[in-house]
């Protein structure tokens, strides 16, 4: 037998792995993650539209030698079978390359120690020229100076520099390429406040970054609101060959309750519903989220149903986590676990969302509304007979009583519940302009007090009140009346 060494043609792979799938958003989260990954605590990228554009990310890491800067340059720099760091964000060493090098033509990366700066720079079109693998080391003076941002990487004892030119992909289809740039980069920023919203927080236990945008500072978006009022339920942990998976299920508070800032950081009004599901963290960062994994359906009940789970590297090959770090796929073991975190989620997001952030009321209340499951699973809804506001009518004529029958059955049978849905579904706020007022129940109250024939039956009656929506909400009022009767009720 023999071989024949085949390695692969420089230009057509180099165009190839352009075409892997990055997004802008996800090819500088891919920078940042090397940020992370070499300790830097300060990340600032700068894109500048004009002219001879840019983007470029510096930051204050321990930067590499010579040597591991070639390493770091080569494709498949490092195997992804092999044991990371607790703090390595990387994968199968293809990142910085292939990242950077699916939104531009040519990659250069500065990388300084004490006061020795290295640089290497990929070209594509010096690659098809030259029929090779042909790594630009950049040696000279002139060569270095000209560099965007090597003046703010000098400053630094030590960190690295990714700048990206020759922007070809980001031009395509643009005609304001200026305008176009800006607002993408808006969406990186959002992107980023989003993905290492953990690292920007600082969160226990993790040291906490400081990533910029053009001078300007990326804040975390939190998607759990853990400084609100939002419920955590108890973490679940999984050992899996030595390492643990932690799940923590949270339910969002109720939309109403939430300022318009708070909305837009749970990714607006479309954002809360379709954000809803599964977020995976792989050594805190976000890999994947808005997503069931296909174990249930987005629903309007569990939109506020949002479950975190953290996964460490040394299990990527049970994800089948891809070489973007956007996709990941939970393994069997994993799902059979998750399947009873879920089903508890959606029975409480549905509590909380149903309530619309307000507090059960109890059993031992009386209500105005009685709720039945049909002989078909269905759902309908009656007016309680036994309420004291319809019972006070048992002493009416035969005739008044089979009218206002008559009346409670249209009542029940005209419930409106299509709208209904739709207007408690809806993310808009919604307020209810029919709530009974503290005059209108003390004078509902009174009007009910002076049809009693006795002071027994009347304080029969309070008690009942005193259980029975809507006077359940108004106490006070309640024990005023039974403490001071009729006459002297009013303050």
């Amino acid at each position: 037998m023999k071989t024949l060494a085949m390695p692969p043609y420089a230009p057509t792979l180099i165009e190839s792995t352009r075409a892997i799938g990055y997004t802008i958003e996800s090819a500088i989260a891919d920078i940042v993650d090397n940020s992370i990954s070499a300790s830097a605590s300060c990340t600032d990228i700068f894109f500048f539209p004009i002219g001879e554009a840019y983007i470029a990310v510096l930051d204050d890491g321990y930067g590499m030698t010579s040597d591991e800067l070639n390493t770091a340059m080569r494709y498949g720099s490092q195997n992804p079978k092999e044991e990371r760091a607790a703090n390595d964000l990387g994968r199968f060493g293809l990142g910085l390359k292939t990242a950077s090098l699916s939104q531009c033509r040519t990659l250069t990366v500065a990388c300084k120690q004490g006061l020795h700066i290295e640089v290497r720079r990929w070209d594509i079109d010096y690659v098809t020229d030259t029929g090779e693998w042909s790594l630009i080391v950049l040696d000279t003076e002139e060569e270095i100076n000209s560099i965007p941002r090597i003046d703010r990487l000098r400053e630094y004892g030590s960190g690295t520099l990714v700048v990206w030119q020759n922007l070809d992909r980001l031009r395509v289809g643009e005609i304001d390429f200026s305008r176009s740039m800006s607002k993408k980069m808006n969406s990186v920023r959002a992107h980023l406040s989003l993905v290492f919203h953990r690292y920007l927080s600082g969160e226990t236990g993790l040291k906490r970054i400081l990533l910029r945008m053009n001078e300007h500072l990326v804040e975390p978006a939190d998607p759990f609101l853990t400084k609100r009022n939002t419920q955590i339920m108890a973490d679940e942990v999984m050992e899996i060959e030595g390492s643990k998976v932690v799940i923590r299920p949270h339910i969002l508070p109720h939309v109403l309750s939430l300022t318009s800032d708070e909305i837009n950081e749970l990714g607006g009004k479309d954002g809360l519903r379709k954000r809803q599901g599964f977020y995976v963290y792989r050594n805190k960062r976000l890999l994947i989220w808005g997503t069931w994994f296909h174990m249930m359906r987005q629903g309007e009940l569990s939109k506020l149903a949002r479950v975190q789970v953290d996964i460490p590297n040394e299990l990527d090959y049970l994800w089948t986590l891809d070489i973007k770090k956007s996709t990941a796929i939970p393994p069997e073991m994993v799902r059979n676990n998750l399947d009873s975190v879920i089903e508890r989620l959606a029975e409480q997001s549905k509590r909380t969302w149903v309530y619309r952030g307000k507090r059960e009321t109890q059993d031992s209340v009386v209500h105005i509304w009685n709720r039945f499951k049909g002989r078909h699973g269905g759902i309908y809804y009656n007016i309680n007979r036994d309420h004291p506001l319809v019972e006070v009518f048992n002493d009416a004529a035969q005739s008044v009583m089979h009218n206002i029958e008559m009346l409670l059955t249209a009542i029940e049978s005209s419930i409106p519940l299509n709208q209904l849905y739709l207007d408690l579904t809806s993310e808009k706020q919604f307020d209810n302009e029919t709530i009974i007022t503290a005059p209108e129940v003390e004078d509902m109250l009174r009007a009910l007090l002076e049809q009693m024939p006795s002071d027994t039956a009347k304080g029969e009656l309070l008690a009942r009140l005193a259980v029975s929506d809507p006077f359940v909400n108004y106490p006070t009022i309640i024990e005023r009346y039974r403490a001071g009767g009729i006459a002297n009720g009013r303050e």
